[in-house]
């Protein structure tokens, strides 16, 4: 059988494509064709039948078909291929379902963001013991910290909270920066793996050493400070977890493959990380505003804690409850899989499809 007569018997397979191609820019979703284009079946179908006409649109190419055939293919190509590698518009429906449907899906299931976690708050949890325990560890928070910072943490917070309203705002603009910076460090760190992992212990361990040498019972300002860090605490710790997580999928990206190019496998643990990184992003938000207008103010210290709770509680919340493993039931992420099998199984569309002369 000739190029073009098996080209011809491929017209078929060509119509379904284009059907499905319109199902998809008019409904987002293949269902409407037939039944048994429904969920996954309809994605993989229509990955199948794009790779298949990348690989008619080489062989005509290759043989010099009529130019009327090629442009067709040539068309019809491009349309799959903006149906299958389609980015998401930019709305507010959009950033709701990438904040409270992906995000929490994606840390729950990410193994780089249970190893930040645990680092993080292992190296702090451990710090803050060895800091407080003056008898067995009686120089451990200062030879981590430097007696002359923990001197001076201790005199800033000597005497009661007492910030003007008048400076919430700008307090909570400095903290935003502050804290944002932090976590951009860890990110951008994350692609060479070992300094972000240092970089996460580092500030871990400071701050768990701060911590306790503030709860040690002879130190002045201990009070103060507690009251001052109780409110914001649990945004803040778990938003540089997070950030880490992000910069630990990238590099973990960039090491391990999986059978992609480098280039396309750092691009797809970019994709997975921007929900991570976007979620904590808004804790860091939080965390700052709770800093610049709640932790300083002469709110009852009950206040603090009961908000600290709740916002112990949300987390909670956000990272179980909304990220609990549940079977996906649109198309949009379905094709996400699709795609990547795509990558995996060719890496140029154009050059490495198969044809199925059936």
């Amino acid at each position: 059988m000739n190029v073009a007569k098996l080209l011809d018997k491929r017209r078929v397979d060509w119509t379904e494509l284009e059907k499905l191609c319109e199902a998809m820019e008019l409904r987002g979703r293949t269902e409407s064709v037939s039944a048994k284009h429904r969920g996954a079946a309809g994605v993989a179908r229509f990955s199948s039948l794009y790779r298949a006409a990348c690989a008619d649109l080489a062989l005509a190419d290759a043989y010099q078909l009529p130019p009327n055939t090629v442009t067709y293919l040539h068309r019809l190509v491009a349309r799959a291929h903006n149906q299958l590698y389609r980015t998401q518009p930019a709305s507010p429906g959009g950033w709701v379902r990438l904040l409270l449907e992906e995000a929490p899906q994606r840390i729950f299931n990410d193994g780089c963001v249970r190893v930040a976690t645990l680092v993080f708050f292992g190296l702090f949890a451990l710090a803050m013991v060895l800091g407080a325990s003056e008898e067995r560890f009686p120089s451990f928070a200062e030879n981590i910290c430097g007696t002359k910072m923990l001197e001076a943490t201790s005199a800033s917070f000597e005497k009661p909270l007492s910030v003007s309203p008048d400076q919430y705002s700008a307090r909570a603009a400095f903290y935003i920066r502050h804290n944002t910076g932090i976590g951009l460090q860890c990110f951008a760190y994350g692609i060479l793996l070992i300094p972000c992992l240092f970089t996460l212990g580092y500030n871990a361990t400071v701050l768990g050493a701060t911590f306790g040498y503030m709860s040690r019972s002879g130190v002045e300002g201990g009070d103060h400070f507690f009251e001052f860090v109780t409110a914001h605490g649990p945004f803040e710790l778990t938003a540089i977890a997070l950030s880490a997580g992000a910069g630990l999928r990238l590099g973990v990206g960039l090491f391990h493959t999986r059978g992609l190019s480098r280039v396309e496998s750092v691009r797809e643990a970019g994709r997975q990380a921007v929900p991570i990184m976007a979620a904590s992003a808004v804790m860091f938000i939080l965390a700052a505003l709770t800093e610049g207008f709640l932790s300083p103010s002469g709110a009852p210290y009950l206040v603090k804690v009961v908000w600290s709770i709740v916002s112990s509680g949300l987390i909670t919340m956000y990272f179980v409850i909304l990220g609990f493993p549940r079977r996906e039931s649109t198309d949009t992420s379905l094709v996400r899989t699709a795609r990547y099998a795509d990558l995996v199984d060719s890496r140029d569309p154009h050059a490495g499809g198969r044809v199925d002369a059936t």
